[in-house]
């Protein structure tokens, strides 16, 4: 992953290429586009190929420097020797094609959520990325926010915390609660698949209960549909037949205890734009942060009386750059730094950083949902893999 002259580790350039130039095709190319914004041992990156069907979407990444190869057929990129990694951001059904295509082209993967569209998936592309010893993640870009790096750290305090009494953990949309929206892939079972909101925004929850070690062993969840169909947008109607709300109440041995967690996806959610939270509370102490608020940290220490003190935060990233402390952090930047975590931890440079979820992260999470799925089907709770 690098060389060294005299003394000095010099780190390669990262190599990057993307199948899917769509929404988060783009924004990854634009994070790129600010690496030299990164400061510190973070390998050097660079985008050199892009793959989609679509000729506008292709024509879109002409803009961007150091692309030298565009094409409509992904086996081209694949069979590119300049490309070391690729990220492949296509809809959940063809995750596991691409994503095996990709490992077995001798690529490295940043693999889109859900890693595959089930928990069989899932499994299969972990187990051949093992087979193949290549370097895997899967994306989950809200937990690289400077507020959710502060409660992550706290939450492993339990020196701090005393013992923990409740864990949530949520992802809210509410976008879908306009009924003329137009349908798209995400709504329907045979595009994103039977765990519906799970799948597409479910990584996201789990990531940092999963890092901390914290897998559900046991899960009750309460299910709902939205709109059973929408526009078409080609004047008709189409049926939307995935889940858009998900609500799970389960079971996590922390310190001993077993404690309850709950972890919330919607897509129908009012007054909530895209609001990632997670909290922790305890009887000595806790921590809470939400996008909705993403400047600000709010932490509990117990005492006579109780109250949340609020922390004003600053652009305190994960993987320092060259933005002033006094400045706001945004999605940009997650994106930024989630990619640095990626390439730090591909070359060996990670440390004690948080780092993006791996695949065996990414098959807990299958498990979760697919106890999910048997939970609300059954109405009981139902003990998780």
């Amino acid at each position: 992953m690098g060389y060294s002259i005299l003394g000095v580790t010099t780190m390669e350039t990262l190599k990057w290429g993307i199948i899917g130039g769509g929404l988060m095709g783009r924004e990854f190319a634009s994070a790129l586009g600010r690496w030299f914004a990164l400061t510190g041992d973070v390998p050097p990156a660079l985008l050199v190929a892009v793959c989609d069907l679509n000729p506008t979407a292709r024509d879109w990444f002409k803009r961007v420097p150091g692309v030298t190869q565009i094409t409509g057929e992904a086996d081209e990129l694949l069979a590119n020797p300049d490309v070391d990694a690729v990220y492949v951001a296509l809809p959940h059904n063809l995750h596991r094609e691409f994503y095996v295509r990709t490992l077995q082209s001798g690529k490295d993967l940043l693999a889109e959520k859900p890693f595959g569209i089930d928990l069989e998936a899932a499994q299969f592309v972990c187990d051949e990325a093992k087979r193949l010893g290549r370097f895997v993640r899967c994306s989950s870009e809200m937990p690289f926010l400077p507020g959710a790096q502060r409660a992550w750290k706290m939450a492993q305090q339990l020196d701090v915390l005393g013992r923990v009494l409740e864990v949530r953990s949520g992802f809210l949309h509410s976008s879908d609660l306009d009924p003329n929206k137009a349908a798209n892939w995400k709504r329907q079972n045979r595009f994103c698949g039977e765990n519906g909101v799970l799948n597409d925004l479910g990584m996201h929850v789990a990531h940092v209960p999963l890092r901390l070690g914290w897998k559900p062993s046991r899960v009750y969840a309460q299910l709902q549909h939205g709109f059973g169909e929408r526009p078409d947008g080609r004047g008709g109607m189409t049926v939307c037949d995935t889940w858009d709300n998900a609500l799970l109440h389960c079971d996590v041995e922390i310190g001993g205890e077993v404690v309850p967690m709950r972890w919330e996806t919607k897509r129908m959610a009012p007054t909530e734009t895209n609001t990632w939270y997670f909290e922790v509370l305890g009887t000595k102490g806790g921590v809470r942060f939400s996008t909705k608020t993403p400047k600000t940290l709010f932490v509990f220490e117990n005492g006579r009386e109780q109250s949340w003190k609020a922390i004003d935060l600053g652009h305190a990233s994960v993987f320092e750059t060259v933005t002033g402390g006094i400045f706001e952090f945004g999605f940009p930047d997650s994106i930024l730094q989630m990619l640095a975590a990626f390439a730090c931890e591909r070359a060996g440079v990670l440390g004690d950083r948080f780092g993006m979820a791996t695949p065996d992260e990414a098959v807990a999470s299958h498990q979760v949902w697919a106890a999910a799925l048997q939970s609300h089907a059954e109405k009981r709770a139902i003990e998780v893999e």
